[in-house]
């Protein structure tokens, strides 16, 4: 099941009236990952009809009941056929998250940091893009910067796919902020094994948003979960930090020297110009769970130097 243009309307319908979709699907169908982030946020809800009876939570497993005119959760028990269904495998989805931020310039182009990342991680640029799925239109920045401008001051949601060939599948949110022109990719790449993920590619990545593109943040996640992109409903392994990096604009707010020193086993690697460098900090290869710990205490770390003076070295 895909954001289709008729459910994209259906979810700008139910919001509008404070009111929520809860799509009920057998436990054969799966999700692609655009409509899994529309329904993964409350009241929104992707129902599953057990095979043995009742429903539970496509996303979280959790035992549903009808009552008074909607799906409710129970005393928090998980149906069995949530775990049941899952099974290891050796197949890989390699996350990128990052934001950029531009000036608002008249000679601003859309879409470029997403397709600089397409590139560098793939070979090539995105196939098509589009407002819902099926995404129809040739990858065209121009084309989906005028769409933005035309929508502005509201925010755009955009979705980008790749070749068939090589699974990938990104969505794009343009916003303006007190900062800019913002721009939110989120880029997720299928791979068959473990040892096809180029995570030796995600620094020169880094380095090439910083420089070209204003990277503000990125983060890069690894998880065990199906190469074509799609979402069973049943459990799967959550995913594990990779990396991080932090941007110029904020190591500058937060101080280089407290920055480049947080009170873990770890030393970022500085990119961009020695005078105004950014930070990427390798968090793992995505196989321990623990880097969720090391990215908590360095998310917090750099909360406490926000506003400190910044000396060179």
């Amino acid at each position: 099941l895909a954001l289709t243009t008729w459910l994209s309307g259906v979810l700008r319908t139910v919001a509008a009236a404070n009111r929520a979709l809860h799509l009920v699907t057998p436990a054969h169908s799966r999700l692609t990952l655009p409509l899994r982030q529309a329904l993964a946020g409350a009241p929104n809800r992707w129902v599953v009809q057990d095979p043995e009876g009742g429903y539970y939570d496509g996303l979280s497993g959790a035992r549903l009941a009808w009552r008074d005119g909607t799906f409710s959760a129970g005393a928090g028990t998980v149906a069995d056929a949530f775990t049941r269904q899952s099974a290891p495998t050796s197949e890989r989805q390699l996350t990128v998250s990052f934001r950029t931020v531009h000036a608002p310039d008249a000679d601003l182009t859309l879409g470029l940091g997403l397709e600089a990342a397409w590139r560098h991680l793939t070979g090539a640029p995105p196939a098509g893009w589009g407002t819902a799925e099926p995404v129809n239109l040739p990858w065209s920045p121009r084309q989906l910067t005028d769409l933005a401008r035309d929508r502005s001051p509201a925010p755009t949601h955009l979705l980008a796919v790749g070749d068939p060939g090589r699974p990938a599948l990104a969505t794009l949110r343009v916003s303006r902020t007190t900062a800019g022109v913002a721009q939110d990719v989120t880029l997720t790449l299928g791979y068959e094994s473990a040892g096809d993920v180029p995570l030796d590619a995600l620094e020169s990545l880094a380095a090439a948003l910083v420089d070209k593109h204003d990277l503000a943040t990125m983060l890069t996640t690894l998880r065990a979960a199906r190469a074509d992109l799609t979402l069973p409903p049943c459990l799967e392994a959550p995913p594990i930090p990779v990396s991080f990096t932090l941007g110029a604009r904020d190591v500058r707010r937060t101080g280089l020297d407290h920055a480049r020193r947080p009170p873990l086993a770890l030393r970022p690697r500085r990119l961009g110009p020695h005078t105004h460098p950014a930070l990427h900090y390798p968090l793992g290869d995505g196989t321990d769970a623990d880097a969720w710990a090391t990215l908590q205490k360095l998310t917090a770390h750099l909360k406490t130097g926000e506003g400190m003076p910044t000396r060179g070295g």
